[in-house]
């Protein structure tokens, strides 16, 4: 297996343990009185959930599993495919700190924030596109 679908593939798995930890965390609110943060975190729950798990590892598996691009480059360029990771996984992270941020009082910081990180999570999308458009072929 590739070293990148690898990261891609551990580092879904790591956000789908986050994703059920918060999962966790927002069925106790319910139960137990939490910080009004705790409320921030539903749309943060999906995010790991479909971004974070099921996303890293489509990825992963496509990078891995797709036909060869060529033999100079078998998945496509390998760069693109590093910072496709980089930009998804810093966009989810940021995304994950400024949703329940958004809660506090400085609403025009953390919604920065938060459009910086859609924009990253948006070129993350465009870039894997890009990369891997030329490996879906026929025979």
């Amino acid at each position: 297996m590739p070293k990148l679908s690898r990261w891609f593939i551990k580092a879904g798995l790591i956000y789908f343990v986050l994703a059920l930890l918060v999962g966790l965390l927002l069925a106790g609110a319910g139960f137990i009185q939490l910080p009004s943060l705790v409320n921030g975190l539903t749309p943060v729950y999906f995010h790991l959930f479909m971004v974070g798990w099921i996303t890293q590892l489509i990825f992963g598996v496509a990078n891995w599993m797709f036909p060869i691009f060529n033999r100079e480059e078998p998945r496509g360029n390998e760069t693109l495919g590093w910072t496709t990771f980089l930009l998804l996984n810093v966009g989810l992270i940021l995304r994950g700190i400024s949703e329940p941020m958004l809660m506090t009082d400085n609403i025009t910081l953390w919604g920065t924030v938060m459009t910086v990180s859609a924009l990253l999570l948006s070129a993350a999308g465009a870039l894997f596109v890009a990369n891997t458009w030329n490996r879906v072929k026929g025979r």
